[in-house]
């Protein structure tokens, strides 16, 4: 039997003589069944014609990337910390040679995952690694596809993994949407690894989202509810799920702050402006546009105004 992998978002089955009539993490709204349809492939087919690339971010911090890109695209990110390495996020692909340079390069003490798009082949990576601890919040318990005795389920707001490494249970994508917080990293600095929990965008910002693909912002309560979770840690940088999109290596603490009341601003702007509120303002504005047209030009239908083409073209 094999254990299948969905093709769209990367995220690997118990084994089965066929595959999954449906991907789980697909159908959600937060991701979607590509219009081709569903599909499949495994783990060996993904070696023979992938490879992984690892890439210094920082200082302690490596990302590993599936070139040519798979699924969701993002990448996973290596945390070198004197009391462990830690594995932030996983990509599809586990090969022989991506867990022989981990090895070399300290091995992996456990892996830790901020929400259900990045499980992917989690239980793979730990097997490959010896083993090691799957950290996962217990709110998104209902999201893995394939359970193994290396999947660790932790509860609360926050867990400890090591000594100044605290994963932060924030929600909004996820109810288990978590980040990694190091708060010894580069001299005392701190570094919030945010996956897209807090999704670092082009303009140096961070924002939020339900959905991503399908655009769904989540509600300035929960994103406020969000910062108040991550107001206690202190940190400078904040990098995110994907290279190219955006990364912020100093005043991270500020930015995200700063980023939260922008995004709030906006989501209660847009609330605040009620159907009721607007129309009638919207009504006197038309009324003024259309005033001196021809009647013909102009068809009412109760509250709704369309407009017809005279021969000239004009409206």
């Amino acid at each position: 039997m094999t254990p299948f992998i969905c093709t769209a978002c990367g995220t690997q089955y118990l084994p089965s003589e066929a595959p999954p009539d449906a991907c789980l993490i697909c159908t959600d709204e937060r991701q979607f069944v590509p219009a081709s349809g569903q599909s499949w492939t495994t783990l060996e087919r993904l070696r023979n014609a992938h490879s992984n690339k690892f890439r210094r971010l920082a200082a302690g911090l490596t990302t590993i990337e599936t070139t040519p890109a798979f699924g969701i695209g993002q990448r996973a990110i290596l945390a070198r910390t004197p009391v462990g390495n830690v594995l932030w996020d996983c990509i599809a692909l586990i090969d022989d040679s991506t867990a022989d340079l981990l090895k070399g390069l300290g091995g992996v003490a456990g892996i830790a995952i901020s929400h259900p798009h990045y499980y992917t082949t989690m239980v793979e990576w730990s097997r490959a690694l010896g083993g090691v601890p799957i950290h996962l919040h217990a709110a998104d318990r209902q999201w893995v596809t394939r359970a193994d005795p290396a999947v660790q389920f932790w509860e609360g707001d926050t867990k400890p993994i090591g000594s100044g490494l605290t994963l932060v249970r924030l929600g909004g994508h996820f109810d288990g949407g978590t980040v990694l917080h190091w708060s010894d990293w580069s001299e005392g600095r701190g570094v919030l690894l945010s996956g897209d929990i807090l999704q670092v965008v082009p303009s140096g910002h961070v924002s939020f989202m339900w959905s991503y693909p399908n655009l769904i912002p989540l509600s300035a309560a929960k994103v406020q509810r969000m910062a108040e979770i991550l107001e206690p840690f202190a940190f400078d940088a904040v990098y995110g799920a994907f290279s190219g999109r955006g990364q912020i290596d100093t005043n991270g603490k500020q930015v995200v702050t700063a980023s939260v009341a922008r995004y709030i601003a906006r989501i209660n702007e847009t609330s605040e402006v009620g159907v009721e509120q607007s129309a009638e303002p919207r009504r006197a504005r038309f009324s003024a546009d259309l005033a001196g047209l021809p009647k013909t030009d102009v068809v009412q239908q109760g509250c709704d105004i369309s407009f017809v083409l005279t021969d000239s073209g004009s409206v």
